[in-house]
């Protein structure tokens, strides 16, 4: 039987910016493989991120990506093949950017690209736009779009090149619940769709966790306090530590729910 390719690896994984930032993380994604990464403001979930793309060199260990070391390797090339779709991202398209134009745009890693689309890399743009829900924006303005419209427009951007890890970094922000869970099952199409590609979704809230995740990884205060299966990560336990305070965790049809103790 062969083994799953190891996608990524960080060990030991430690910043320390005037504190530790992130204080030895061991981390192993394999192909196949669908991650969530949860934790309170300030557990070190950007800086992790950060890390992965070379925008944050760690002060001791190690970080491998794709089977390269980092600080042995090109890691703008590298980029090339991570997807990170944030909002920093968003703030930066000019507000009368074509939907095509934007998707167009990640196949050059740039943003509001302003060279000439060719045939096939506007259909290539299209057949995103529809496996993610989002066909009917063609011919339509950055400035009309929706939060949720606007993130499906970036998830497709980031699929027009190599794409071999895609991270999505808190990307229901801002979304009411109808648009966050069309945004979610344009997810879950997605990787339904495309099995080969790793998922790392970033979020504070459980409720946005669909089935297609299978692994967990919970932080606090720049440490690990569950890493694995996400049966066994994600636990009450796991969370009530994580967050510092009394919590349940259930799980029902699928998807998990969150409820906070009454303190009194």
């Amino acid at each position: 039987m062969v083994k799953p390719k190891t996608i990524l690896s960080v060990e030991q994984l430690t910043i320390e910016r005037e504190k530790a930032i992130l204080d030895g993380i061991d981390w192993t994604i394999k192909q196949g493989e669908n991650w969530v990464i949860l934790g309170p403001n300030g557990s070190g979930k950007t800086s992790l991120l950060k890390s992965l793309v070379g925008y944050f060199p760690p002060t001791s260990g190690s970080i491998s990506v794709l089977g390269k070391i980092f600080g042995r390797s090109n890691w703008n090339l590298l980029r090339l093949k991570i997807g990170l779709v944030s909002s920093s991202i968003q703030q930066r398209i000019e507000e009368n950017e074509p939907a095509v134009d934007v998707v167009v745009s990640g196949k050059y890693a740039q943003v509001n690209y302003w060279g000439r689309i060719f045939k096939k890399d506007r259909a290539r743009a299209l057949e995103l736009m529809e496996l993610l829900g989002c066909s009917y924006l063609d011919g339509k303005p950055w400035i009309t779009f929706s939060q949720g419209e606007k993130q499906r427009l970036l998830i497709a951007r980031a699929l027009m090149t190599e794409l071999e890890i895609l991270i999505l970094d808190e990307p229901c922000a801002g979304l009411d619940p109808v648009a966050r869970e069309n945004f979610l099952e344009s997810i879950d199409r997605l990787a339904k769709s495309r099995p080969e590609l790793p998922i790392i979704l970033v979020t504070h809230h459980v409720e946005e966790i669909t089935c297609i995740y299978t692994h967990a990884l919970l932080l606090k205060n720049g440490k690990s306090v569950s890493n694995g299966p996400i049966g066994k990560s994600l636990t009450t336990a796991n969370m009530k530590e994580a967050f510092s305070s009394e919590l349940s965790l259930r799980k029902s049809k699928g998807r998990y729910q969150l409820k906070i103790e009454s303190q009194n």
